[in-house]
């Protein structure tokens, strides 16, 4: 089974490049960012609480994330295998994961990391933000969510760089460019 995580900063292009990996691996698209918007769209309290702290740039509760992540788990027993997008965002969250997978006899197989600018990011999100209609694409939000990404998030690829799995891709250039670079990495490791 290919289980991969793309890890990156808010704006780095996750979205583009999961959907692109998702299709040519066969994949799960585990998108938390996407689960809980489906919730806030459907005005659920799951949603409306969530809604509270993305809408200040803040992490949602771990509890709420992680019951999601179990639940599509247990939901597809049998796909090739799952793209973590936006997941983990803590070191607790990958504990937790890792312990999830193993008990499944399954683990992640590579984490790829996109880099971008601090500035690229900002410039990409308020660019998203004049279409998206999203409450937290606003400088002062996206700012704090970069911030927030590196105070809690960054770790996390520490912690898989410990495991030997994580490569750093350039996130800026060409989507198709970007692509063929997670392609390449992908290829590499031969788990599938």
């Amino acid at each position: 089974m290919l289980n991969l995580i793309l890890f990156g900063p808010p704006g780095s292009g996750k979205g583009t490049q999961s959907e692109k990996l998702v299709e040519k691996y066969g994949l799960i698209h585990l998108s938390t960012g996407n689960l809980l918007r489906a919730e806030i769209d459907a005005r659920t309290d799951l949603g409306l609480a969530a809604k509270k702290f993305m809408d200040k740039g803040q992490l949602v509760p771990d509890e709420v994330v992680l019951g999601m992540i179990a639940c599509a788990l247990d939901a597809n027993v049998h796909a090739n295998g799952f793209l973590f997008d936006g997941f983990p965002r803590t070191v607790a969250q990958a504990e937790t994961l890792d312990a999830m997978l193993t008990e499944r006899g399954n683990e992640i197989s590579l984490v790829l990391a996109l880099e971008v600018s601090e500035e690229e990011l900002v410039h990409r999100l308020l660019n998203r933000g004049k279409t998206s209609g999203r409450t937290d694409d606003n400088e002062e939000v996206i700012r704090a969510r970069i911030l927030e990404y590196e105070n809690k998030t960054a770790p996390v690829a520490r912690h898989y760089e410990k495991l030997g799995k994580v490569v750093h891709v350039k996130g800026e250039g060409s989507v198709e460019d970007i692509f063929q670079s997670l392609c390449k990495y992908i290829n590499a490791i031969k788990v599938f």
